[in-house]
This record gives structure tokens, sequence and C-alpha cells, in this order.
């Protein structure tokens, strides 16, 4: 087919054609790449909390600007994801996320030789920054195609891999850094990003040949009413005698009055025939949109952005301030590593869990999301209330598991018809990491600017926690405004479907009705034939 052919000449290789969304087959394998890519990307992104006051003393900086290294990173990678979105769709995307881990590795590798912040603000804020969008939402928007029935817990298990990073590289980091310094430790850190290189190898495209293009092809097209009477009435044309008297009662359009000039009607149904099908080949061939800014119509879809906003406020600051909040509160650092750990741990069954539960058949996917974002609301607010070392891991184990729950779902959610559907995922989710950029790039420096004023950790929490509540408020207004949108849409195409009806009755009946001859046409014709006859007799 046109749409397989097309594929094949995408400059990321050969494409996995199906008829149906697969819901496995290589989509594991896309999994497998995806869990890593998490690993690589977010996973070290919660991790780097650990050079916070090594950062902190070797520059002689404050927490606020050395929170903007995340802050202008996160930004980055989501200011930039319309970017990501417009190379995949125009090189696939294999070769975007394998530019990207080159990124990631480049900008980490010379932020090891950095001599001051600013330094670090261009390395693992823009170059990595970049890096980390390239080489994330291409996957994960990938990752959704392969899936349907399973996509949510799939994605949900494939993304843990940011987890078992966190609970891996924040004690592995940790004891690096004793031994060879955080120099050192940022450079093997980059050179294990290279990676990623291998993982975006494996994304290979999927394309997807709608079952309806193959009934076209199985059976004969219908033909439209106007040509079906024209061939029907051609078979059954009749006239008076043998020799062809010109008389033709037909409903072809030509045989209107004032138009009785005899043509080959043989041949106008097939020239009539032969335009639809030019015409029919013609629309089917649909131009790709680079990157498609419809979605922001959508109601539902801007609710949903909203969300995104301001819950990101609350995904970064407690996984880059919990280290310093257990050691203000006189915890030892091996002990605050093992609290870091905890929660990533934590976050991995979280996010198992909600793919799981989402996984079922049927439910309302937006509401269990809303539901677990006023948790982990309560989560946030639960933080400053702890004193010693148990009271702050049982606060960290909720945290991550209710951050799983949602952290691992709010990106696939968006190819739920509730937000914008399958069709519109890659494009929307472009948008939607966009919108995200103004609140990663916000949040830390924030949280960084109440702790050095208010002197208490705790402020970073609050401030997290009243993002998450305005997000909460935000997402139940995504199915109402949903529903309302549908009902307007279905009206519409009530009103048209209803003059649609109202034309092709028009149609058929001017197509069906017999034009009005002479009463003296026939009798002329049945004159001139008695006349031929005694004009022979004489003969």
């Amino acid at each position: 087919s046109k749409m397989t052919v097309k594929a094949g000449k995408m400059p990321c290789g050969t494409p996995n054609v199906y008829t149906k969304v697969p819901d496995g087959g290589w989509g594991w394998t896309v999994a497998f790449a995806f869990f890593f890519v998490e690993a690589l990307t977010y996973g070290i992104l919660k991790s780097f909390g650990v050079f916070f006051k090594d950062l902190m003393e070797s520059f002689d900086e404050t927490n606020s600007r050395i929170s903007w290294i995340i802050s202008i990173c996160v930004f980055v990678q989501t200011f930039t994801a319309p970017l990501s979105t417009v190379l995949s769709n125009r090189f696939g995307h294999r070769l975007v996320v394998m530019a990207g881990g080159v990124l990631i590795s480049t900008g980490m590798v010379i932020a090891s030789f950095a001599r001051n912040v600013v330094d670090m603000y261009v390395t693992i804020g823009l170059i990595s920054g970049l890096g980390y969008c390239l080489s994330f939402l291409p996957t994960v928007t990938i990752l959704s195609q392969y899936f349907d029935k399973r996509r949510s817990l799939v994605t949900a298990v494939a993304s843990t891999g940011e987890c078992f990073a966190v609970f891996s590289f924040a004690p592995a980091i940790t004891a690096l850094k004793e031994q060879i310094g955080w120099r050192y430790s940022i450079l093997a850190v980059g050179v294990l990003q290279l990676s990623i290189v291998i993982c975006g190898s494996l994304l290979r495209p999927i394309v997807i040949k709608e079952q309806a293009e193959e009934a076209v092809k199985a059976q004969p097209r219908e033909e439209p009413t106007e040509t079906k009477y024209m061939l029907e009435n051609e078979q059954t044309r009749t006239s008076i005698e043998s020799i062809d008297s010109g008389v033709e009662i037909t409903t072809s359009p030509s045989n209107v009055p004032g138009k009785t000039k005899a043509e080959p009607k043989s041949e106008e149904p097939k020239e009539h025939v032969q335009m639809l099908v030019e015409t029919d080949s013609s629309s089917a061939e649909p131009k790709t949109k680079l990157l498609d800014f419809s979605v922001m119509k959508d109601c539902s879809f801007i609710c949903y952005a909203f969300f995104g906003l301001f819950a990101t406020l609350g995904f970064f600051a407690p996984s880059l301030y919990i280290i310093p909040l257990s050691l203000s509160l006189g915890i030892s650092k091996d002990h605050s590593a093992y609290i870091l750990s905890a929660m990533a741990i934590a976050e991995v069954f979280g996010r198992v869990s909600a793919g799981w539960v989402l996984n079922k058949q049927p439910i309302r996917k937006i509401y269990i999301e809303l539901i677990c974002v006023v948790l982990l609301s309560v989560a946030l607010v639960a933080f400053p209330f702890a004193s010693e070392f148990w009271g702050l891991m049982t606060c960290s184990i909720y945290f991550g598991f209710m951050l799983g729950t949602v952290a691992g779902t709010h990106i696939p959610l968006l190819a739920e018809d509730d937000v914008v559907g399958i069709e519109k995922m890659s494009s929307a989710a472009g948008v939607y990491v966009f919108i995200q950029s103004l609140a990663g790039l916000a949040g830390p420096p924030l949280a960084g600017v109440l702790v050095d004023t208010t002197q208490r950790y705790s402020s970073a929490f609050y401030s997290c926690a009243a993002g998450m509540v305005l997000g909460a408020v935000f997402l139940s207004l995504v199915r109402p405004c949903k529903v309302g949108l549908c009902q307007q849409r279905q009206q519409r195409q009530q009103q048209q479907q209803q003059q649609q009806q109202q034309s092709t009755e028009q149609s058929t009946a001017a197509a069906v009705v017999v034009p009005d001859l002479p009463d003296d046409f026939i009798d002329m014709d049945i004159g001139k034939a008695e006349n031929s006859g005694k004009a022979s007799d004489s003969a």
C-alpha cells in the first residue's frame, strides 16, 4: 500500500507494519528501551540532589543558584518539546533519540570540567536539557503507538526505570564521590548516559494499515446513485424499431429536453467512474502536519495542560531537597541516601499499581488520576511534620508511591479519549510538555528562594503542595469540558447529516424522474414508421 511504501522511505529504517495495534510484538523491545531511557534521563535528574552540597561548597553558591542547574535543564527539556515532535515526524523517532543521547553525554562530560555555576547552566542546563527532550518524549510516544489495551500497564512498568535508577544511582554516586570526587563522578555518569544511543537504535517505526483500506480492496466500491442509474438504463434503453429511431427513455442527465443528440453512452459511465477513482485516490493521501496546534482549541486539553503546569511544581523539588532536609534534621549522609532510595522503590510500586488499575475495563481513568493527585498533595504537606529518620522515611515512602501513580501515567493519559485521543497523541504531547516548561523553570528556584528566605526546608514542600492542589482543580475540569465539547460536536454532526440526507433525497428524486416528453413525440415516430412501411410495399 501507499502508506507502507512511504513509511519504508523514512531514514530510520523499515517500519513494522500491522493491520491493528499489536499490543506486543516489537513493542516489548521498545518498552525495554524506554525502561533504560527513563533510567538514564529522569533517574539521573532525580539523583542530582547528591551533588548539591558539593557544588555549593566548590562554587560557594546558595541553594537557589544551584537549583537553577536543574531548573534550566527541566525548562529546556520541556520548552523544546514541540521541536522534538517536529524532528520525530520529519526524521523518525530512532534518529532523534540517538542524537539526544549524544547531547546528554556531551553536556555531562563537559560539566565535569566546569569552573563556576554558569558553566553548569550551559552544559547540564542547555546541552543536556535539549538531549533529555530529544530522548524521552519520542520514546514514550512511539511506545504508546505499539500498545492499546495494555498501554497503561506497559507504560507504567517501563517507566519504573527512573525509580530503579534513583534506588541504585543515589547510593552508588554517593560512594563514588568519596572515592574519586564529584567531578569524576559526573564524568562517569556522562559516559554511562551515552548508552541512550543504543536504546534509540531499537525504536523501529510502526505503521497501522486500517482495516477499512483492506475492505475497499476486497469489495467492489459502491457506485454513486447517479452513475448506478445511468448504467442500469444504459443496459435497458429501448427503441421502437430495429433501426435506431433516436427514442431513448433513460435517466441520463444528457437526455433532458433540448439535448437529444445521440452520443455513445458506453463511454460516459467509465469516464465518470474514472474521475471518482482519481478523486478518492487523491483524497486518501492526507498531508502530515509536523506539529498540530489544533489541540489548543480543545477545552479539555487546555485544562489538562494547566494540570500538568501546576503539578510539575511538585515533581522535582522533593527529590532535590529530601537529602538537604534530612541533613538539617541531623541524619547522616548514608541514611539520607537510603531515604531517597526508599522513595524510589515505593515509586516503582506506585507506577505498577497505577498501571494495573488503569488497565481494568471499563474504568474512567481521568478520575483515578484525580484521586492520586489529591493524595499526592497530602503527602507533600506531611513532609514538614517529620522530625526524625523514621518519620521522614515514612513520608518518603508514601510520597514515592503516590508520585509513581501520577508521574507514570500523566503523559500516556493524553492518548485517552477523555483528553485528545491516540490520533493527536504526538502533537499533544509536544504542546503539553512545552506548557510544563514554565513550571519546570520556576519550580526548583522558587523552592530555593523560599528556603533561603525562611531558612526552613519545609517551605519548599509547602510550595509544591500548593501547586499540586491547583493541578487537581484543573484536572477535575477535564472530563466536564470534554463532555460539553462532545455534545456540541454531536449536534453539529446531526445537523450536517440531516442536510446531507435532504440533499441526497433531492438528488435521488431528480435522478429517477423521467423527463416530460411532448405528447406527439412518439406519435411522430410511429407515423414515420408507417410511412416507411407503405413506401416499401409500393416498391
